[in-house]
């Protein structure tokens, strides 16, 4: 296989790597590095998709449209391109049927002798209830405790966002506890739901548990 142009060999544990596909309602669905020449497709899905992911993701500085513009992802890029060849993030697009259809992003990686890290992600509105963010985080999660060495992950997610509480929990995911007034988010300092996930909750892996209720095919 030819090397991705966009990324280089590193020296961490699962990275770089393509993970999947997985066959759910929606098409095929895997995960891949980010690309520069990403940068038209992810615009353009996060500009249609504002008032759909502006709810639910931290405020930051600056308007919706100039951080998603065109040219504000070659600096994303830039940076997650970093803490991938540094160790410090899995950074990846996800994709079905070869198209950006969002992003899932491990993040805050520690090795040592906890190996965790936490897990967030979003999926174009068009896509919603296909399956593919749960087929991902699927993904993901094999993944992490599998080349990437890792033995936990954490998600935090609004009590509200009911969508995403049940990726997590197809996924093997358990609540545990509430952070209140946890992150700003739309101005405001929100409560978020707080749950984890170790190797030993899915011992044959995410994947399979998808595949064995129905949710999934291998391809």
């Amino acid at each position: 296989m030819a090397a991705d142009p966009d990324v280089l060999p590193g020296r961490h544990p699962g990275w770089p790597a393509r993970p999947g596909p997985l066959r759910v309602r929606a098409g095929r669905v895997g995960l891949r590095p980010p690309r520069l020449r990403d940068a038209s497709a992810w615009s353009e899905l996060r500009l249609q998709d504002r008032e759909y992911l502006q709810r639910w993701e931290p405020t930051t500085f600056g308007d919706w449209h100039e951080r998603n513009a065109l040219l504000a992802w070659p600096a994303q890029w830039s940076a997650l391109r970093g803490l991938g060849r540094r160790g410090q993030a899995l950074p990846f697009v996800i994709t079905v049927d070869g198209r950006l259809a969002g992003q899932l992003t491990v993040g805050n990686i520690v090795r040592g002798a906890l190996r965790s890290a936490w897990i967030g992600y979003w999926v174009t509105a068009g896509l919603a209830g296909g399956g593919v963010a749960t087929a991902a985080v699927a993904l993901a999660v094999d993944h992490c405790f599998g080349p990437a060495g890792l033995h936990r992950l954490e998600a935090t997610v609004r009590p509200e966002n009911g969508p995403s509480l049940r990726v997590l929990e197809k996924s093997g995911f358990r609540r545990e506890g509430l952070f209140e007034r946890y992150l700003d988010v739309e101005g405001a300092w929100r409560d978020h739901f707080v749950y984890g996930l170790t190797a030993e909750d899915v011992p044959c892996g995410a994947v399979h548990a998808l595949v064995r209720a129905g949710r999934a095919e291998r391809v």
